[in-house]
């Protein structure tokens, strides 16, 4: 593996009383498209928001860059916070504003650009997340999903981030939008030399653009690997996910 942008060591996470992680420890590589799946309750997104810094894990230490993300000052945080993008399962954009204002945003937060510099930035991020021109001045409301994940994107890009965090990113578009965006991701992430860690669980999306998966099962990492090697581990539910027919296949 090349150099851990992202390390987690030993994640205990508990809500309401509940063990969700007992133990959870994986790396992610500089430059990897790496995908985190797992059942229903397995605490996927739970364990993205606290890699981003939003929710505290019991025990154990969470690394982006080298710098532990729960042991660092808020200033520190807010640093490693500008080095990646976050798309989150439903956008999150803000309905108010349009598309260029939403992806703008972030660069009249953290930079000294002038409004008329975060403006044209913004329009050149929309560019490269492939929307059009004519959706600059469009309200959120005025899109299709596929179109909304793709101005979320735009914006999660705003700061040229190093790392980049996807949220079930397929999650409500038709199979067309979805195949286009996984197509996008994979080209941002070869031509950008972006790292992509996502958590999904889109087949479609494992099979046609990752390195890895990263399986969580009963509060730990279950297995990793590319598809034909998590195929071969006997669990149950790692056999029904991946369909009886495309095991038989690469058995």
């Amino acid at each position: 593996m090349s150099q851990p942008v992202i390390e987690i060591n030993n994640i205990v996470t508990q809500l309401s009383g509940n063990l969700i992680h007992d133990g959870v420890s994986f790396s992610v590589g500089r430059g990897e498209v790496t995908a985190l799946i797992g059942g229903s309750g397995t605490g996927k997104s739970v364990l993205l928001k606290e890699i981003i810094g939003l929710i505290r894990p019991q025990s154990g230490s969470i690394k982006l860059f080298g710098e532990d993300v729960w042991a660092v000052n808020e200033a520190r945080l807010m640093a490693l916070r500008q080095r990646f993008g976050v798309l989150f399962q439903d956008g999150a954009l803000f309905s108010s504003l349009t598309v260029e204002q939403n992806v703008a945003a972030p660069l009249h937060e953290h930079t000294t650009l002038s409004p008329k510099e975060c403006l044209e930035l913004a329009r050149l991020k929309i560019a490269l997340a492939g929307l059009p021109t004519s959706s600059w001045e469009k309200m959120p409301s005025e899109l299709s999903g596929g179109m909304r994940k793709r101005a979320a994107l735009a914006r999660a890009l705003a700061l040229d981030p190093e790392l980049l965090f996807l949220d079930e990113p397929t999650s409500g578009l038709d199979p067309i939008s979805a195949r286009a965006f996984d197509r996008l991701i994979r080209l941002l992430s070869d031509s950008l030399g972006l790292t992509v860690f996502l958590v999904t669980h889109d087949l479609d999306t494992l099979l046609s653009m990752v390195n890895r998966i990263i399986v969580l099962a009963r509060g730990k990492v279950l297995g990793q690997g590319t598809v034909e090697e998590l195929v071969k581990i006997d669990d149950p539910w790692l056999q029904d996910y991946f369909s009886a027919r495309f095991v038989e296949e690469h058995a």
